[in-house]
């Protein structure tokens, strides 16, 4: 194979390994709602602040808390099922023992790396990643596992043959590894620290080029990646990190990298299906018109973008790069006016309703919102107009003389999210997926 020929192929695996590990993280990130939920209801101006359930609201906010606590464990686990193909239970026992070896590795290491350095709680502090860790763990658990859990030992060691030699090979593996990461974490935690110190001091800037670069990525399901840099590594709050991480545990000047979505998957989009509703063709409106009130009324309830993301993202790419654009000066407006709200599984009514008492200033997500409802309205009806672009009910009449139908008129505005399916996108059931 040619220089040429080659280079290519290497940039697709690289591409195909980096979506592959954004449809593994979709798996951990599914717990997210839960434990939100459950920590939410448990808070004192919700069920806490009632005498009577004081007890119950504290089991739940318990329950919640638990799962954000063991996060990095649960994002091991669900990487390596996630990753390895074909995995089982033995997938996931691997990760636990990797993970758990790694703790371990890092608690040891901490008074001798970090002496002297205290907790929020004036204790020891101890080596932390957070969640990369976990996906250092999982992903270090899936490989073995695909590359070992056929092996055949000799007669005398056949009882750690096949999966039961993969738990073995992790922990030695991950013993190394986490002795490795523990060195270079003053570098890594000097470097994050200053990260999110940068962010802090100018969230307008942060915020916007985060929730451009967040939609950009997502027709090639890389956005994950970046997301959990942003909601579960930066900024630190009592030993807390990441924005979602920080706002659930009461940090006021989290939600930097959630806010700004609000108006735009709660208004601005559910506007841009407006506007291509009332540019398909006449013949073909009535039928346009029941599926884009679909994916707008989902789009606004759940914060689940993708079914109408992907009726233009493809076929009328000049508008995603529009709404790219605009979601990033969202996230900077927001910030400039110092609203500050978050969400456990997306930007929808039922995220900030059940955050609204948590939040700061958000009853001005709703004006902001209508106004880039207009502003989404207006654009995508001029640029549908001005270039003729192929939204759905626009598209070229067959020459065989199909009939139109619901059916190919869903077909075809679903047709860009069954062609991404490889990059993971089209999974969107339980996760804080902005």
């Amino acid at each position: 194979m040619s220089t040429s020929t080659a280079e290519p192929v290497r940039r697709r695996a690289g591409l195909a390994g980096l979506q592959r590990l954004g449809r593994s993280l979709m798996l951990p990130i599914a717990v997210l709602p839960a434990a939100g939920l459950l920590l939410r209801l448990g808070q004192d101006d919700l069920l806490g602040g009632v005498e009577a359930l004081k007890q119950p609201a504290a089991v739940l906010a318990a329950a919640g808390g638990a799962l954000f606590d063991h996060l990095p464990m649960i994002f091991a686990v669900g990487i390596a099922i996630g990753w390895a193909r074909r995995s089982d239970g033995s997938t996931a026992l691997a990760a636990l023992v990797g993970y758990l070896v790694m703790d371990g590795v890092f608690t040891a290491l901490s008074p001798v790396l970090l002496p002297g350095v205290l907790d929020s709680k004036g204790e020891q502090a101890t080596i932390d990643f957070g969640v990369l860790g976990g996906i250092v763990a999982g992903l270090v658990a899936a490989l073995l596992w695909q590359r070992f859990h056929r092996t055949t030992l000799p007669t005398f060691l056949g009882f750690f043959n096949g999966r039961r030699l993969v738990p073995i090979l992790t922990a030695v593996s991950m013993m190394v590894i986490a002795s490795v990461m523990s060195l270079v974490y003053p570098v890594f935690n000097a470097g994050l620290t200053g990260l999110g110190t940068v962010v802090g001091e100018n969230a307008v800037v942060g915020g916007g080029i985060f929730g451009l670069v967040n939609r950009l990525l997502l027709p090639i399901g890389l956005h994950h990646i970046v997301n959990n840099v942003v909601w579960f590594l930066i900024g630190d709050y009592q030993g807390v990190h990441g924005d979602l991480q920080r706002f659930f545990q009461g940090d006021p000047t989290a939600g930097t990298f959630m806010t700004g979505f609000f108006p735009i998957m709660m208004f601005a989009l559910p506007a841009a299906a407006l506007a291509i509703w009332h540019e398909a063709r006449p013949e073909r409106r009535k039928l346009v018109g029941g599926i884009m009130v679909s994916v707008a009324l989902t789009s606004f309830v759940t914060g689940i973008t993708e079914p109408l993301e992907y009726a233009f993202v493809y076929v009328a790419w000049p508008l995603y790069l529009i709404h790219a654009v605009l979601t990033g000066t969202s996230l900077a407006l927001v910030n400039a006016l110092d609203i500050h709200s978050g969400f456990a599984f997306s930007a929808g009514a039922i995220d900030y309703v059940l955050n609204f008492g948590q939040s700061t200033r958000p009853l001005w997500l709703i004006p902001i919102g209508l106004a880039y409802a207009v502003v989404y309205y207006v654009l995508f009806r001029f640029v549908i107009r001005r270039w003729n672009l192929r939204t759905p009910g626009r598209e070229d009449d067959e020459t065989t003389g199909t009939e139109t139908t619901p059916a190919t008129v869903t077909a075809a505005t679903t047709e860009s999210a069954g062609t991404t399916g490889a990059a993971g996108d089209t999974d969107t059931a339980g996760r804080a997926d902005r």
